[in-house]
């Protein structure tokens, strides 16, 4: 078996490992480039003289066929305003691929960055996932400048949460956004394309999370909406099987992908101003002061690296034979054999160590205190040199 180099279709990148015949080898470039590239080597890198390069490893002329028509115009990406989406978009697009990247928004700083970065090839579309019409509009514009070739890849992206509380606590309204764009924004999207993705055999990668998986304390909406994907992502794998087209799920640690850490946290007082009295009253508003606070404190210790999620989304595009699953991120391999042997105590304990481990509800406190809810003082109040009659509350 020789691993030789094939002119690529104004793309430099390496999708796994390929065996050709010799007589592909291209001519365009010097012997010593050919040399070069003519090992086994790993990662994505390209011949350094100006003719694109491929390399991939598929055997038959078939194969080898349709992914040279699938290659021109190849991957679209949802949620590319920061972190994740946008590094990938950069890249992918420094690899030479040609790049359909979505952002909420187009004037953002998150868009103004990728203009600057990346190469006139990418293209920015604005689609915000809880609006059919947009992304509609999206389908409509890859559908058009793909059609005569096929799409490889699609990346899923974009999430949203934006409230860390208790699931009871949670406005219910937050349940359904979580769902609209972390779930069925991202159902539409994949449905759209896969008309596109099934002419080629090509790729899709979600990126989901941990907390789909795991119970994380104060993470009740976004985690059943990763759940969700999560699910739906597998049983598009075993559905997509027989048309060679192979789907990964992406499932990062802790990793710090804004600009500034809780900034787009719900407001503890508008959270706070949402909770019925009898709520606010039976878990105090020092409760979900609490969890805010120590969600910012965790998220201050969140790796800023952000290359081990790109390159592994970049594999499960690239990859001859990508993983099913990816977990970029320290600590997630001890968290999966808790959760998956041993007790349920044991699992729980663990995530509110290593996460937010909430004080108890107020009226909880009352019960270990001895004391009745008129004796509890409401948070930023001193306590009352005389006890207030029963029955009264925080204002």
């Amino acid at each position: 078996m020789e691993w030789v180099a094939v002119p690529g279709a104004a793309v430099v990148p390496i999708l796994g490992w390929l065996q050709v015949p010799d007589r592909a080898l291209s001519q365009a470039c010097p012997k010593e480039h050919r040399r070069v590239l003519g090992r086994r080597v790993q990662g994505p890198w390209g011949c350094p003289c100006s003719t694109p390069l491929l390399m991939v490893n598929v055997t038959g002329q078939q194969q080898w066929c349709r992914l040279l028509q699938a290659i021109r115009l190849l991957l679209a990406l949802a949620g590319c305003d920061s972190g994740f989406g946008q590094a990938t978009a950069r890249h992918l697009d420094a690899m030479g691929f040609r790049v359909f990247a979505s952002v909420l928004d187009p004037q953002g700083p998150g868009a103004q960055e990728l203009r600057r970065s990346c190469s006139p090839s990418l293209t920015l579309l604005q689609m915000d996932l809880t609006k059919p019409e947009d992304i509609q509009r999206v389908l409509q514009h890859v559908q058009a400048h793909t059609n005569s070739t096929g799409l490889w890849g699609l990346v899923n992206n974009a999430g949203f949460n934006d409230t860390i509380a208790d699931a009871e606590l949670s406005p219910l309204g937050k349940f359904r956004t979580c769902m609209e764009v972390n779930f069925f924004g991202s159902l539409e999207l994949t449905k759209g394309l896969l008309p596109l993705l099934r002419s080629t055999g090509g790729r899709i990668v979600t990126v989901s999370s941990p907390a789909g998986d795991l119970p994380f304390p104060c993470l009740a909406a976004y985690g059943a909406s990763k759940a969700a994907l999560s699910l739906l992502m597998d049983t598009f794998r075993s559905e997509l099987q027989p048309w060679g087209v192979k789907v990964s799920l992406v499932l990062p640690g802790y990793y710090k992908t804004g600009k500034r850490v809780g900034a787009h946290l719900l407001p503890k007082q508008r959270l706070v101003a949402s909770l019925p009295r009898e709520l606010l009253q039976a878990y105090g508003e020092d409760y979900v002061e609490e969890i805010n606070r120590q969600f910012i404190q965790f998220m201050k210790v969140a790796v800023e690296d952000l290359s081990a999620v790109v390159n592994s989304i970049t594999d499960g595009l690239l990859a001859a034979n990508p993983a099913v699953r990816y977990y970029p991120g320290q600590g997630l391999g001890l968290m999966y054999f808790i959760h998956h042997y041993l007790p349920y105590f044991v699992r729980d304990l663990f995530l509110k160590g290593f996460f937010i481990n909430p004080k108890l509800p107020r009226a909880l406190r009352w019960v270990t205190a001895g004391t009745t809810p008129s004796q509890e003082p409401c948070m930023g109040q001193q306590v009352p040199q005389a006890a207030p009659e029963r029955g009264s509350a925080c204002q």
